[in-house]
């Protein structure tokens, strides 16, 4: 790999891990904020969550990032192309899918309350 490689990978990565972080917030912060009572707050964040379902739903369930990492490196571990621990990049989507789940059913449970 050279130098320019691993400038490219590092920036996908931070880009990345950046991106995985505000909707990781997103979808902790959904429960928190309808059980505040700030259901309106907590269902934009849905939707915005939601967007991003829809992106991953159309690139197979993976990260639109993935594949442009994989131009600059071989490694193929689970976080080659993030900084996040390799168990969390590995169940990731099922750690989150079910916070989000857990999130959406708090939201319509303050909405109809």
């Amino acid at each position: 790999m050279t130098s320019s490689d691993e400038r490219r990978l590092l920036g996908v990565r931070v880009l990345h891990t950046v991106a995985w972080a505000f909707f990781a917030s997103c979808i902790v912060a959904i429960p928190i904020l309808a059980w505040r009572e700030q259901v309106l707050q907590a269902g934009i964040l849905c939707g915005v969550v939601f967007a991003e379902v829809l992106v991953l739903l159309a690139n197979d369930w993976r990260c639109p990032l993935t594949p442009v990492a994989a131009r600059y490196t071989t490694d193929r571990r689970d976080n080659f192309d993030i900084f996040l621990p390799e168990w969390l990049a590995r169940y990731n989507k099922e750690i989150f899918g079910t916070l989000y789940l857990v999130g959406l059913i708090v939201v319509v449970y303050r909405w109809l309350t």
